[in-house]
């Protein structure tokens, strides 16, 4: 029996000390953890003060709960997924993406009106409330079964301006291109990443486990003099799935010499 001699409370001392076990590697990753039984006799506690121990560890994202089977030890390993965000020019003047080709959809796409928020306003120059077509999707990979959530949004004055997009705004982003640069547009792209914890939604659709954050990606298509044309976002589960960029030098800008 592991003797418990830590301040705070008893349930705290406990889950600290199975931390140390997986932290030192005694509880392997992807194992099973010994059993209420097991522990209790091994801490020599209560069984609601290992329950409270587990909780808190599952809180912290170090241990998977499995209906039927018990506690796991939470994997270390690299995720399942590299998701490259490059943008290619084809041939024929289209476009392609790495990725792009191998998403399935697990629904069919819905496409509804909306409006600008604070946020997706700011980064489209756009007011509050401001007319857009928006398109969800619900994407998985075959290969490793990661889901993914993609939103496309263009705004009404977009589409007016190229009338398919706004006759069928649930095509791909890669047809969207096509037809932004067949409009004039020389584009190109801006892009954010961040990390958060997921709305309750969000858990369920991508399927998440506790104490996962998922990687909440926005990606802007920029046009003639700068201006955003639309935005996508894509929310994938951060234990699932990596994202990958090519970066390339700018050029930088011709000096001018003095006479």
């Amino acid at each position: 029996m592991t003797e418990i001699q830590r301040p705070g409370a008893l349930y705290q001392q406990v889950a600290a000390a199975i931390r140390e076990a997986i932290l030192s590697g005694e509880f392997a990753p992807d194992s099973p953890l010994p059993s209420e039984a097991q522990l209790i006799a091994r801490y020599g506690v209560s069984r609601p003060t290992v329950r409270n121990a587990i909780a808190a560890l599952r809180a912290e994202g170090l241990i998977d709960v499995r209906h039927g089977k018990g506690s796991f030890v939470r994997s270390d390993g690299q995720p399942a997924l590299t998701i490259e965000r490059r943008i290619s020019r084809s041939s024929d003047g289209g476009f392609t993406m790495p990725n792009g080709d191998e998403w399935e959809e697990a629904e069919e796409p819905a496409a509804y009106r909306t409006r600008t928020t604070k946020a997706t306003g700011r980064m489209l120059h756009l007011a509050e409330e401001e007319a857009l077509f928006g398109c969800d999707r619900l994407l998985t990979d075959p290969s490793t079964g990661t889901r993914a959530m993609h939103r496309t949004l263009i705004p009404f004055e977009v589409a007016e301006a190229v009338p398919p997009l706004g006759k069928k705004p649930s095509m791909r982003p890669a047809e969207i291109y096509r037809l932004l640069a067949e409009d004039g547009h020389a584009l190109w792209w801006s892009e954010t990443v961040r990390a958060r914890m997921p709305l309750p939604d969000e858990r369920a659709t991508l399927q998440l486990p506790d104490a996962t954050p998922i990687l909440h990606l926005v990606r802007v298509a920029h046009g003639t003099d700068d201006h955003p044309l639309i935005l996508e976002e894509l929310r994938v589960g951060a234990d699932r799935a990596e994202i990958a960029y090519r970066i390339t030098a700018d050029k930088q800008p011709a000096r001018r010499h003095k006479a």
